[in-house]
This record gives structure tokens, sequence and C-alpha cells, in this order.
């Protein structure tokens, strides 16, 4: 099995889920801002407030993401250390996992799930909303 492959495929999965998380943050700001009817669909914000919720979640009971779980046994299977691997794992691990405190990690997930569930209240989703 390509284990090798399957970890950088898992790694670029985890690295899209955090840019949906933190782009859509941005998209929603922006696009009340500027009258984008699409980032208040409520399959949108949905998506985005049970994503970090599930990220605040796991931090609070202490949990490791369990992509980063199956990428991490992926490259133990495929054999390979921390130095090597291709190109998309270099990049893409320097781009999302950073050396610090739990406790750090736990306060910004927090406040970002907050600042999330601010956008809720300022820009409501459209529930239910028929055009005449």
């Amino acid at each position: 099995m390509p284990y090798q492959l399957l970890a950088d495929m898992v790694l670029a999965l985890h690295v899209a889920i955090v840019v949906f998380v933190v782009f859509g943050l941005v998209l929603i700001v922006l696009g009340n801002l500027r009258g984008w009817r699409w980032v208040n669909a409520l399959w949108f914000r949905l998506a985005h407030l049970v994503a970090i919720a599930v990220v605040v979640a796991e931090s609070w009971v202490g949990m490791v993401c369990p992509l980063t779980t199956l990428e991490s046994w992926l490259r133990t299977q495929a054999q390979v250390t921390a130095y090597e691997g291709s190109f998309i794992e270099h990049w893409l691990q320097r781009v999302l996992y950073y050396d610090a405190p739990s406790w750090v990690f736990t306060l910004g997930y927090t406040v970002f799930g907050l600042i999330v569930i601010a956008t809720w209240w300022r820009f409501p989703p459209e529930i239910g909303r028929r055009d005449p």
C-alpha cells in the first residue's frame, strides 16, 4: 500500500479543513459587508460552525485530532521519519503544526469559536428564505 501517499492525502485534507475554517470566517464577514448572499446559506454556515466546534471540543477534552492520528499512523506504516517525505508533507506540515503549549491552542481555538458564534448573531444565516 502507498502509505506515504495516503499520509500526504490526509495531511492535504487536514489543511483544506483548516483553510475552510479560517477563510470561511473571512468570507462570512467580507461577504456580508459586500452583500454576497451565498455566504449566509444555512448549509455553509452550519458546516463552518460544526468544523470549529469539533476543533474546540477536541482541544477542551485534550483529544488529538483523528486526522493527525491517522496521518501519523500512515507515516509509521510507510517507515518514514520526520525528516523524510514528499514536498507536500514537508510544506503542509510547516503550515499546519506549531510547537506551543496545549493551552495556547485551546485558548486560540476557543476565541476563534466565539468569534464564529458572534457572526451568527451579527450576520445570521438565512433560514427558510423565499424569494418573491
